[in-house]
């Protein structure tokens, strides 16, 4: 579905359209539930039959017949049965696995806006937890619902025309039944809603605690991590019991109007009989009847509990697909191929959600294959400056631009081929070393990737682990030395070999020795490219072609390493003091 899909359509009609790339197998499963119920209404009538007609008539060679025929049909009943099961929740897997790669693909579209102010265990629970529901109710939610209607209707007919008057009271029962449903369907779903939304912090909790476990551990805090944990799953018992409470009063009126139904049809029934107007063999065979007609209306129930749950999780599922990325490329975006490297930042300022100013009214022209090194004290807007020109944030006033190209008449993805970024804090994804590297160029041969990680310094420290390049670095490249997480960081961008770098801090857990190496190789990758690093160490910089000071969100300073000395400002004040340190 397209994104205008998702914005125009409604919940019930998005979750439909899943159905269509395995019709075959929903038609299957419908089918077979539609013979199920065929079997279910049929064993009344031959029961009626045979208490007419053939015991009163002493054909018993017809009515072992016909018993046999019966066994046969509950023997394709069993099969029916698999089929329903088996295929059923085939389908509804691939109706499930379907959304849940439309969802994530959703997700890899949104801007880090959306992530800054989302946690992980609330998208997980949305890429989990509702989806699960969303499976039962593409699996039973149609079957039950049409093969129910399908016997209610058809015992009702049949009822109908052995006794009307009985049929008539049966048939009052339906009315009821339905305004139970009415009426707390919709405490169900709140109830339903509430509980997805505490799944979704418990599982944030979990997350949490999990990703931290290191940190609770060196300040002996697990005890504060458990007590942060229960108090997260008492709010889920809670929402959990608020959901029961519905589902209990749900259930008890549904039994309560089931049961009474038996009842009635007993008594009037048999007043019936008592007046001559109504056979016994006629009220037995309501009896069954009225079996036959019970189990759907009780799967009807069910299935109000089932569409609660899944239409709660489909809600969110749609909430969260109808959430636009702040940041979008334009209707006639072109594809970028940067040429020189030219940067050119023009008066911008910006501010997050609008408050505080981060930037104010910063220009910057970078030279191609100029070097520049940006410093400046902590929260001065040095890496928001250089998340700017790959666009992961929108400026609010002034522009960008490559090569006299506006960044925002630009796809986003041809933007970022073109950009090679190194951040402070590296992520590796758990997987082998090989892989990691890998990811700055995907098609990359294993040579090339062997090449990278020389550059990077890092290839003897490879061949040194326990299974070399197939080495896995757990998760977030727990198994690695925070140097050796860094220089594998670097290889990548070695391997993307892109027009345009951004070093943020990315020698920041090296030791002096691995950071000279690894200056020398990017001295050698810096050359005829546009190179932007953010250093606080200023011994890493000094050879840099200009150099410019941030402070309050304002460029204060610009020159040299000399000419930034002579002039006694923000960056020899840094200097002075990192050199008194050392």
């Amino acid at each position: 579905m397209t994104r205008e899909d998702f914005q125009r359509k409604s919940p019930l009609v998005i979750f439909l359209s899943y159905f269509k790339r395995h019709k075959k197998l929903f038609f299957v499963d419908i089918g077979c539930a539609v013979l199920i119920a065929a079997i279910d209404l049929a064993f009344p009538m031959v029961t009626r039959k045979a208490l007419y007609d053939m015991l009163p008539g002493n054909l018993y060679g017809v009515f072992f017949a016909v018993m046999a025929t019966m066994v046969v049909c509950y023997f394709l009943r069993s099969y029916l049965n698999y089929i329903v099961c088996y295929f059923g929740h085939t389908f509804g897997i691939r109706v499930e696995a379907d959304i849940r790669a439309d969802l994530f693909a959703h997700m890899q579209v949104l801007s880090f806006d959306y992530y800054d102010r989302n946690r992980t265990g609330q998208l997980m629970s949305r890429l989990t937890a509702d989806l699960f529901e969303l499976t039962e109710l593409a699996h039973h939610g149609p079957e039950d619902l049409l093969t129910s209607c399908l016997t209610i209707i058809g015992a009702l007919i049949v009822m109908g025309t052995i006794q009307w008057r009985l049929a008539l009271v049966v048939g009052l029962m339906i009315p009821a039944f339905l305004l139970v449903v009415f009426l707390m369907r919709k405490s169900m779903n709140n109830a339903s809603v509430s509980m997805k939304e505490k799944t979704g912090h418990i599982n944030t909790q979990i997350e949490s605690g999990l990703s931290g476990v290191r940190t609770a551990k060196a300040f002996a805090n697990e005890e504060l991590e458990k007590k942060r944990f229960n108090d997260a799953n008492d709010v889920y018992k809670g929402s959990k019991r608020n959901f029961h409470k519905a589902m209990g009063r749900f259930s008890a009126s549904m039994e309560f109007l089931l049961c009474s139904l038996n009842v009635a049809v007993i008594g009037y029934g048999g007043y019936l009989v008592m007046e001559n107007k109504m056979d016994y063999r006629d009220l037995l065979t309501f009896t069954l009847y009225v079996a036959s007609f019970i189990a759907p209306m009780r799967k009807l129930s069910n299935f109000s509990e089932l569409f609660a749950n899944g239409f709660a999780g489909l809600n969110r599922f749609v909430e969260l697909m109808r959430t636009e990325p702040s940041i979008q490329d334009a209707e006639n975006a072109e594809e970028m191929q940067v040429t020189e490297g030219r940067i050119c930042v023009n008066n911008v300022s910006f501010t997050y959600d609008g408050d505080l100013a981060v930037l104010r009214n910063v220009s910057l022209d970078v030279a191609p294959g100029e070097t520049i090194a940006v410093v400046g004290p902590s929260g001065g807007g040095k890496t928001t400056l250089c998340q700017l020109i790959p666009r992961f944030y929108e400026v609010s006033d002034g522009s960008v631009t490559i090569d006299g190209k506006d960044i925002r008449q630009v796809t986003q993805q041809s933007l970022r081929r073109n950009i090679g970024i190194v951040q402070q804090d590296v992520f590796l994804f758990a997987d082998t070393v090989l892989e990691n590297i890998r990811y700055g160029k995907p098609d990359a041969t294993e040579e090339e990737v062997i090449a990278a990680a020389k550059k990077a310094e890092i290839y003897e420290d490879i061949m040194a682990m326990p299974n070399g390049f197939d080495t896995y670095v757990g998760e977030r490249g727990t198994l690695l030395s925070g140097g050796q997480k860094q220089r594998i960081a670097i290889a990548r961008i070695f391997l993307k070999n892109p027009p345009i770098l951004i070093l943020d801090e990315a020698t920041s857990a090296l030791d002096s020795v691995t950071e000279a190496k690894i200056q020398r190789a990017f001295d050698a990758l810096a050359k005829g490219r546009t190179t932007l690093i953010i250093a606080h160490r200023l011994s890493t910089i000094r050879n840099a072609s200009r150099i410019i000071s941030i402070a309050d969100g304002v460029i204060t300073e610009s020159g040299t390493h000399e000419e930034l000395l002579q002039k006694g400002g923000i960056y020899a004040d840094l200097y002075t003091t990192q050199t008194a340190l050392q």
